[in-house]
């Protein structure tokens, strides 16, 4: 796939963004390990913890955004709609991403990747905080996606990710608008799913990155290995069954991107509701 727009000869500026939900602990350390990059966005999900005040003590010049909805998905997508970076780096909050691969990413991407995506089983990746059950799991689908879409992904649920800004179009991934309670197909935790079925239906270059997944430094996750594999799993049918129109999207983007300038995402099914109580946890980045 061709660039939306000629990418820079020289070093490309960054944008990093941060979706945070009660991470002010984290952030408070993750902040300041940050390289030094053209932008970081943190996209705040309604914090009652002191949240925004702790970016505005340690990371001044951050900017900071109120996600318009619920759920990690929608978070990314308000920081995304906010970046002006040639590179978009997705980074948790919560202190599992190692700030010092970012470098890695961007060298990629440099090199010619549309897409590079972080691995944590290739050699040289890792992970301090995968359970035994959450690794079988991933490499079930992991290998179910690469059946479907063709891809040679080896770490399909993760998401330490980054990719050229000029993309974004092409994956018709979930607008921030409108803003509401009513959560949209791609806001929730599905979202590093949709947005690696997406990136292979639009054709994109995709290279991973060996990757090693910390610790959390403050808090526990709401992880479930069942529940979230499902939910996976439940994403990959759904984006396998809209492909073909994910494709027509990306090709027309690519022929005239102006032509579409909000494009709106595959709708959930409706014989797949958004479970109750779920948008606790999906809320939570």
């Amino acid at each position: 796939m061709q660039p939306l727009r000629p990418r820079p000869a020289g070093q490309p500026t960054v944008t990093v963004v941060i979706p945070a939900r009660n991470e002010a602990r984290n952030l408070a350390e993750v902040l300041p390990r940050l390289p030094q990059v053209h932008e970081v966005v943190v996209v705040d999900g309604n914090s009652v913890d002191g949240t925004v005040e702790t970016v505005r003590r340690v990371m001044p010049a951050a900017r900071i955004v109120t996600q318009t909805r619920r759920g990690k998905g929608n978070a990314l997508a308000c920081g995304f709609a906010e970046a002006t970076g040639d590179i978009i780096v997705m980074f948790d909050a919560d202190g599992s991403a190692d700030p010092e691969e970012i470098a890695r990413f961007v060298a990629v991407l440099t090199e010619g990747a549309d897409v590079a995506k972080g691995s944590r089983v290739m050699p040289g990746g890792g992970s301090e905080d995968i359970t035994v059950l959450r690794g079988l799991g991933n490499r079930a689908l992991t290998w179910f996606t690469n059946r479907l879409f063709r891809t040679r992904y080896s770490d399909l649920c993760y998401g330490y990710n980054a990719f050229w800004r000029d993309v974004l179009p092409s994956l018709a991934l979930p607008s921030p608008h409108p803003a509401g309670d009513v959560m949209r197909w791609g806001d929730g935790f599905e979202i590093e799913t949709v947005l690696n079925c997406r990136v292979a239906v639009a054709g994109l270059t995709v290279r991973e990155v060996p990757s090693v997944e910390l610790s959390r430094i403050h808090g526990v996750s709401n992880l479930s290995a069942v529940r979230d594999g499902l939910r996976v799993l439940r994403t990959i049918l759904t984006e396998r069954t809209s492909a073909r129109q994910n494709r027509a999207i990306a090709r027309a983007v690519q022929a005239a991107p102006h032509v579409i300038p909000d494009l709106v995402p595959v709708p959930r099914p409706h014989h797949e509701p958004v479970p109750a109580g779920a948008a606790l946890d999906e809320a939570t980045v």
